[in-house]
């Protein structure tokens, strides 16, 4: 066995020299199997099959190409099941693929929305809670009222006392 001098790289698997892009190969399949899934194939299909059978039944018998009762068209058609089989599988396992990245996608947006949601609940609950501690105009109105009563009457009180006062001092 040769040694390797680089071991910063994993060693290639040896193949048989085939190379294809998954994904090319996958967007053929779905666009196969969306073609194979469609009413215009099952049309093109069932004419394909009648022409067939109508010319290796009722055509010159020397221009048949399927005289040993319609083994080539079971052919054909088994062939064509053979392919589209796998064909289908695999794009119904990238279309899987996909619908997972989605879930996850929408779980993860959806967990975010709600944590979101539920921040926005505390912050709403702390400024109630700051909004139920101030005083509202109609209690600063009644303060106010009574401080106006309370000066007032603090100002005929000095009032009459001033007025004590000067009849005091003039009775002196």
């Amino acid at each position: 066995m040769k040694r390797r001098e680089d071991l910063t790289t994993p060693r290639q698997r040896r193949r048989l020299g085939v190379h294809y892009d998954p994904d090319a190969f996958g967007q053929f399949s779905e666009s196969v199997a969306r073609f194979i899934g469609t009413a215009r194939f099952l049309v093109y299909q069932s004419v394909f099959c009648v022409l067939w059978v109508v010319w290796n039944t009722f055509g010159p018998v020397d221009v048949r190409f399927d005289e040993w009762q319609f083994i080539g068209l079971t052919l054909l058609l088994s062939l064509q099941a053979a392919y589209a089989a796998p064909l289908i599988l695999l794009a119904q396992n990238r279309q899987e693929e996909r619908d997972r990245v989605q879930t996850e996608l929408d779980r993860r947006v959806a967990e975010r929305t709600q944590a979101d949601t539920e921040f926005l609940a505390r912050e709403l609950a702390g400024v109630r809670l700051g909004l139920a501690d101030v005083a509202s105009s109609s209690e600063l109105e009644d303060h106010l009222e009574r401080l106006t009563k309370a000066v007032e009457r603090l100002g005929d009180r000095l009032a009459a006392m001033e007025a004590r006062a000067e009849k005091s001092a003039a009775e002196q």
